[in-house]
């Protein structure tokens, strides 16, 4: 089902012939498969993860568990469903602060609880295209396909915590890989294709060290 450009990308590795392994061998096999944090860190140079905030009474927080992140890098995603201005919104909206409103207006529901739960996965399973799922769903679970999906636990910064990322909007290519889709931790309320996928993500404003938290400045939106 694959366009023939990228099936030609494939085409080796499904010609090889993959040997059979003993159950022994292969329960080894499985010891060595890397976490999805790992790989970001052998990938990227950093790793982030959900723990305990700094700040009090502000729950959950983002920090940077391994390596270093780089100035103008992408440290995380947003994940959520994506709700056009006209969208009905209000029963996902009652009592949940994870509700990312872009410069346009679009909001991105983050909440992996409750009906907003409910919600992803049904559109997820919605627009799924045979055996490619066009987004990940992983990050209402705790086994994360994409580690940076957990952009809204990221906190806003405070008077003596100053903010060390920003928020970018940007809309999906309609030529962004088919195959890769299920690694996008967003998905749109209406199955409308007239619209392009919004995204937003996170990039560092600084050098953020291992250790360190991440804050944002709830009004700072590059679009």
């Amino acid at each position: 089902m694959l366009p023939e450009t990228v099936k030609s990308k494939y085409h080796d590795l499904l010609s090889v012939q993959h040997p059979r392994v003993k159950p022994l061998e292969y329960r080894h096999e499985q010891q060595n498969t890397f976490k999805p944090e790992e790989i970001l860190y052998k990938t990227l140079g950093f790793s982030v993860a959900r723990a305990t905030s700094s700040l009090i009474s502000a729950g959950k927080g983002v920090f940077v568990t391994r390596g270093l992140v780089p100035k103008g890098a992408v440290v995380s995603m947003y994940p959520g469903t994506v709700y056009q201005k006209y969208e009905p919104i209000f029963f996902q909206s009652v009592g949940n602060p994870f509700i990312f409103r872009c410069l346009d207006g679009v909001l991105i529901d983050g909440n992996d609880k409750g009906i907003s739960k409910v919600v992803y996965r049904s559109c997820n399973g919605r627009d799924r295209l045979g055996p490619f799922k066009m987004s990940d769903s992983t990050w209402l679970t705790s086994e994360i396909c994409n580690p940076l999906a957990v952009g809204q636990y990221v906190n806003n910064c405070s008077n003596d915590r100053a903010a060390n990322v920003c928020y970018q909007e940007f809309d999906v290519p309609a030529v962004f890989p088919i195959e890769l889709k299920q690694y996008l931790p967003n998905i749109a309320y209406s199955c409308d294709k007239q619209s392009p996928l919004r995204c937003v993500i996170l990039v560092a404003l600084r050098d953020i060290k291992q250790g360190e938290e991440l804050f944002s400045n709830y009004y700072t939106i590059v679009s």
